[in-house]
């Protein structure tokens, strides 16, 4: 059914039956933004994209992806994919290429039918402590891509969310942070029980748990999928030291402690998996940081700045698992992370992707794909 980018339902999603799938069940596709940003991308670019384009190409082998480009990148993206089968190109201009944070967060229902959710995006922040100083482009994407691929949304403005600070198991329960959710910068005005039942509201969701942190230094106030997510009904995934002389170890240590103690909307106690985090913290060296080009406005980097590299910032998608690897001093801790998602995921492929260069930009894998669930006529 075709829409307009304005026209949105008036209605909200728990009232229709509609919910958040979990990211493990089957997928239509995939949503991308190429990267182009000269503060998020150093060196215009160029090694992002060689990133990007290993990404599109294995998550093509398995379903359809949704790559956004502006004019100005669209050339780029055809000359490095070249007439990629099952990569569908759509113009569409953003302020940057975190498309789990500026895309829409699909629901369904038990008919198959799948919607969209538009939520307000202010750049992690606003004008508390966002990150860019102008971001109506990635504002306006969620209703436009939803607007090409043709999806009905419900518009949950002016509530701000990204879609990196939810996790849904597709079986009423959904997990978050408090750190983030409760970030000045985002819906100040609401208390927490406020926040939840918006939550419980759009996602369709009969239970939230509340982790007090995500991992450290992450600049988006500490978004819930760098620390955790569900890999299974009743199963998570916590990144973890043993480290207790690392910031890390204290906050996850009192995730833990919550997650032990938790059982989920079906009153099942939560198995609980740690996986660790590098061996080695991956920080911004002087030659990373001659490559960007900050505007006003903008969160800089620093030399020695500690990058939040996480494995959790995994991608879970048809038949495959696509998991960052940082090489280097940290070729150990890549492979133990490998071999953890691969006894998570026995029938998928766990694939391994060189993602330093995500990682410079703030986010990695997971942060720069959104899902959208098959519907009852995608199979």
């Amino acid at each position: 059914m075709m829409i307009s980018r304005t026209d949105c339902l008036n209605s909200i999603p728990r009232d229709d039956g509609f919910f958040m799938p979990a990211e493990y069940a089957r997928h239509k596709g995939t949503i991308m933004v190429w990267p182009e940003r000269p503060g998020s991308w150093p060196d215009k670019a160029v090694a992002a994209r060689r990133a990007f384009s290993d990404i599109i190409r294995k998550l093509a082998k398995h379903e359809k992806v949704y790559l956004a480009v502006s004019e100005t990148s669209r050339d780029s993206a055809v000359s490095m994919l070249g007439d990629l089968e099952n990569v569908e190109i759509v113009e569409i201009a953003t302020d940057d290429a975190w498309a789990r944070d500026i895309a829409p967060t699909f629901v369904t229902d038990k008919k198959g039918r799948v919607r969209a959710i538009n939520w307000s995006f202010n750049a992690w922040g606003g004008e508390y402590n966002g990150l860019y100083a102008s971001w109506e482009k990635d504002d306006a994407f969620a209703k436009a891509i939803a607007d090409k691929l043709s999806y009905e949304v419900y518009d949950a403005a002016p509530f701000v969310l990204e879609g990196g600070s939810i996790h849904s198991d597709g079986e009423g329960t959904v997990i978050v942070t408090e750190s983030c959710l409760l970030s000045m910068g985002r819906n100040p005005v609401l208390s927490k029980q406020e926040i939840e039942e918006k939550l419980k509201q759009y996602l369709g969701c009969e239970k939230v748990i509340w982790l007090p942190y995500g991992i450290y230094n992450d600049e988006t106030d500490e978004h819930v999928d760098n620390v955790c997510c569900f890999v299974g009904p009743a199963k998570v995934v916590l990144a973890w030291t043993d480290d207790e002389n690392d910031p890390q170890y204290k906050m996850s240590k009192e995730d833990l402690d919550i997650l032990e103690n938790e059982v989920d909307a079906k009153g099942r106690r939560l198995s609980v998996t740690k996986l660790p985090i590098p061996d080695n913290a991956i920080c911004v060296t002087k030659e990373d940081l001659l490559g960007y080009e900050f505007e006003e406005g903008e969160d800089v980097r620093e030399i020695g700045e500690r990058l939040a590299a996480s494995y959790v910032n995994f991608y879970v998608a048809n038949d495959v698992v696509l998991l960052p690897a940082f090489g280097g001093d940290n070729k150990q801790s890549d492979d133990r992370a490998r071999d953890i998602l691969k006894e998570l995921f026995p029938d998928r492929r766990v694939c391994q992707i060189a993602a330093r260069d995500i990682l410079l930009g703030g986010g990695n894998i997971h942060c720069i794909t959104q899902q959208i669930p098959c519907s009852n006529d995608a199979g």
